[in-house]
């Protein structure tokens, strides 16, 4: 019997990069098909660099999805999320740098100068074709884009409409480095089940309340106790001041109750098993400006 030669398989680290609310977090999780980054209207939802993993037969992706870079750094916060961001252009193999369907903005302008300074191969990602009422328009503004620096793929997309993702999924393929798998087949992410709890809540809380309540929200679990049958967790949702505590709890409590209810049920999704979810309002003043204080919260 003829022997079979060994299948050759390919793996690396894609950084998902762009401005704020360009759809990085839609994008990497329709490609793995589960949601692993949270999402809002609100931009700079995502705050930490989260690992994503795509498995196929032949290749997997390990996708960086990053905080929106933003050029306004007062404090502290916005600092680390920049940095959390840049950081993920050092020591990948690939760049996806996202972007809206002929929308280019300064954001756009200041990310594209960041990218000048790496020498990592680099996808431009067009999201949002698919809003294009004209679509005529797209093929120049494609031709336009590919003039700002040297791409190695243009690919046009939407991200939560799943136009393109397969051809955009086999291009960022084909730039992977030979490689064994770094993880098992079976997992999607390198984060832990605490960390995924926290930020399905604060995902809750910027759906909940949108632009109510400014960016100085943050959720820690302070209590997971796994039983046979039941798993209970306790998270306090910080804000800086009394006023935003009011909004956060609502009329008779009826907001941090919804809250509640819908983040028990994407937790019981996420872990596969019954939750029983506390939550309760702490005020921490200037919690969003002390270095030390985002160090606890896991913004390294």
């Amino acid at each position: 019997m003829t022997q079979q030669p060994p299948v050759t398989t390919r793996c690396g680290v894609v950084a998902i990069v762009g401005r704020p609310n360009v759809g990085k977090s839609t994008l990497m999780n329709h490609l793995i098909g589960q949601k692993i980054s949270i999402t809002s209207r609100k931009p700079q939802t995502t705050r930490h660099r989260i690992h994503g993993i795509l498995t196929r037969d032949d290749y997997q992706i390990i996708f960086a999805d990053t905080p929106g870079i933003h050029r306004e750094q007062q404090r502290a916060l916005n600092r680390s999320m920049n940095n959390a961001a840049v950081t993920a252009l050092e020591d990948v193999n690939l760049i996806c740098f996202m972007v809206d369907a002929l929308k280019w903005t300064d954001a756009d302008d200041y990310v594209l100068k960041l990218l000048r300074r790496v020498s990592t191969p680099v996808v431009l990602v067009v999201n949002k074709v698919d809003t294009l009422e004209d679509k005529t328009r797209l093929l120049p503004h494609l031709s336009e884009l590919a003039e700002k620096r040297e791409f190695v793929e243009v690919v046009p997309v939407s991200a939560l409409g799943g136009h393109n993702l397969n051809e955009l999924e086999l291009a960022l393929a084909r730039h992977l480095p030979e490689s064994e798998f770094w993880y098992d087949e079976d997992q999607v992410t390198d984060r832990s089940l605490r960390f995924m709890a926290a930020e399905i809540v604060r995902e809750k809380v910027f759906r909940q309340l949108g632009q109510e309540l400014p960016h100085q929200v943050a959720v820690e679990v302070e209590v997971w106790e796994d039983t046979p049958t039941l798993t209970t967790i306790s998270a306090a949702i910080l804000v800086e001041r009394r006023g935003q505590k009011k909004i956060l709890i609502g009329t008779g409590g009826d907001r941090i109750k919804k809250i509640g209810i819908d983040a028990r049920r994407d937790i019981e999704a996420l872990i596969d098993r019954k939750v029983m979810l506390n939550l309760w309002v702490k005020i921490r003043s200037g919690w969003s400006d002390d270095e030390r204080a985002l160090r606890s919260l896991g913004y390294d």
